[in-house]
């Protein structure tokens, strides 16, 4: 049989199997999804394990100290999100992180501006609840079996594989203080090489305690007290009362149907609106039909007009309310500024600090009919660069995305929750054909979105090569970014259409997974960009 293996830029396939499949961005990760689901376990479960063991494997995206969000399809037919992410402290006025800032940088108050690392960007973490939630509310397994393999990894060490190696470097000027440099580095100086066994031992005791104890010892007991100790002892403002108030959240998913398939994200505040408004523009400007630069031109159009839209209006629900930018009709006066020629899109975004921000995502898909896309995350790297006294937690940076500006559509209030970029896919291709999937990546993720449900759905990608497909990408500055591997003709077609365009290193195209249960049959794919594999059973 001809398998074409050239049409697969990495040289990878569509992993097929009939009891269940797991595809994330490290292969050990992937090998605790799957481990559970051999043992009983279901895709809510695996999900779960996946993510823990990314922690450990691949902590230079991820963490307890970060937030999980997810979107799933489960066995009965119930579609649904989960969002376990926190809001800044209570204590957090303007006012007061301001001042405390403009001490610390030694400038004026009203020179001051949210930074992007320490103590005043650490907001509420959510893992913890929310890992226990999934378990809970839809396993089958234990919230300690679902840890056990990223604990034997803490505590028995891995070899690290070479993309995370490369991100690790970063740690060795963040870290500033003896027990975080202990924590995450090799001898407290410097970062693990590729092949290199690392453990996270504090990392794994702090789970042990989590499996035994479940997620009240983060929010109520001494995890808590560690964490909060940690941020108050660098002048910011968390307490316990923060974490003890803390739930994650179950919600409705938003939707648009593209070309015969339904898109499902979350609702705000996330980037979910931005992808679903670029894919109903482009829809209306016909983008698919074209070819080439064309083409890619209508798909960035749209996605530059969602962008601005998003980065203007979306922002946390309880505090202001989102205009309806997955309307058809939002999209057909949008779609009526696209010329043919590139629009003035000097305005960028809003700096908000997430342009090139990265995580973990894992897409899971059992036998049973359960789908879940899963993604965990402290934001960016390792986070704030605290790390909560002796339990190996990195803290995450989320509250960067905030603006001290009293004008600025998330500007910094009390228990308010950050922008998020984080943002779990689904398809529903047909009534028992459906697919968990996403990209990785700040605000690559919902330019990810449109590309692989384009490639999916309007070019009849398989999966694989949906995700080795070229990427493109808008930029904050209005570049728009292309791969290496796009041709060379489209290139100067779209900069003679006005684009400036920029050619970017793989890196810079995010990380995409995928999973699908299609009438009973199972198939993953995963990022060619990555570390990691897609694996089945």
């Amino acid at each position: 049989m001809d398998t074409n293996v050239d049409s697969f830029g990495s040289r990878r396939s569509t992993v097929y199997a009939s009891n269940g499949v797991v595809a994330t961005s490290q292969p050990l990760a992937a090998q605790a999804g799957l481990r559970v689901l051999e043992e009983g376990g279901n895709a809510f479960d695996a999900a779960v394990a996946t993510a823990a063991a990314l922690n450990v494997v691949e902590p230079t995206s991820t963490g307890l100290g970060g937030d999980v969000f997810a979107l799933y399809r489960t066995a009965d037919g119930e579609v649904g999100g989960m969002r376990a992410w926190g809001g800044a402290p209570a204590a957090a006025t303007r006012e007061r992180v301001r001042e405390a800032v403009a001490e610390e940088e030694e400038v004026a108050p009203d020179e001051a501006e949210m930074p992007f690392t320490g103590p005043h960007t650490v907001t509420v973490p959510g893992t913890a609840r929310g890992w226990e939630a999934t378990v809970d509310r839809f396993g089958e397994r234990t919230l300690a079996e679902a840890l056990d393999p990223a604990i034997g990894y803490a505590t028995e060490g891995y070899p690290v594989s070479e993309v995370i190696a490369s991100h690790w470097m970063g740690g060795e000027d963040l870290f500033e203080s003896d027990h975080a440099r202990d924590a995450y580095l090799v001898d407290g100086e410097r970062a693990p090489a590729a092949g290199e066994v690392m453990r996270l031992e504090r990392l794994g005791e702090s789970m042990r305690a989590i499996a035994e104890e479940g997620a009240d010892v983060v929010y109520e007991g001494r995890i808590g007290e560690a964490i909060v100790e940690e941020v108050q002892r660098e002048g910011g403002f968390l307490s316990m009362e923060d974490l003890a108030d803390f739930e994650p959240e179950f919600v409705d998913p938003i939707s648009t149907t593209y070309n015969g398939a339904e898109v499902f994200e979350l609702p705000p505040n996330n980037q979910g609106l931005v992808a679903l408004e670029a894919l109903n523009i482009a829809s209306e400007l016909d983008a698919a039909s074209h070819e080439g630069a064309e083409r890619l031109h209508r798909f960035a159009e749209a996605t530059a007009l969602a962008f601005h839209d998003g980065h203007r209006y979306i922002t946390d629900p309880e505090f202001k309310d989102v205009p309806p930018l997955a309307s058809r009709e939002w999209a057909r006066r949008r779609a009526k500024e696209v010329g043919e020629g590139a629009g003035d899109h000097s305005f960028g975004v809003p700096d908000s600090h997430a342009e090139d921000a990265d995580t973990v995502l894992l897409c899971v898909a059992d036998d049973a009919g359960n789908v879940v896309s899963y993604i965990n995350s402290r934001f960016a790297g390792f986070g704030s660069g605290l790390v909560a006294g002796d339990t190996g937690i990195a803290l995450q940076n989320r509250g960067a995305s905030f603006s001290l500006d009293a004008d600025h559509p998330n500007r910094l209030e009390p228990r308010k929750r950050p922008f998020h970029t984080l943002i779990p896919g689904l398809i529903r291709f047909d009534a028992d054909d459906w697919a968990a999937f996403g990209v990785m990546g700040g605000f690559m993720q919902p330019q990810g979105h449109v590309q692989v449900v384009s490639n999916l759905v309007d070019e009849g990608m398989t999966p694989q090569a949906a995700l080795d497909e070229p990427r493109w990408r808008y930029r904050e500055s209005g570049r728009l970014a292309v791969e290496t591997r796009v041709p060379g003709a489209i290139q100067n077609a779209l900069a003679r259409k006005g684009h400036d365009v920029a050619v970017l290193p793989p890196v810079m195209f995010g990380g995409a997974q995928f999973a699908r249960n299609a009438d009973g049959v199972l198939s993953a794919a995963t990022e060619p960009r990555k570390d990691g594999n897609a694996v089945g059973y």
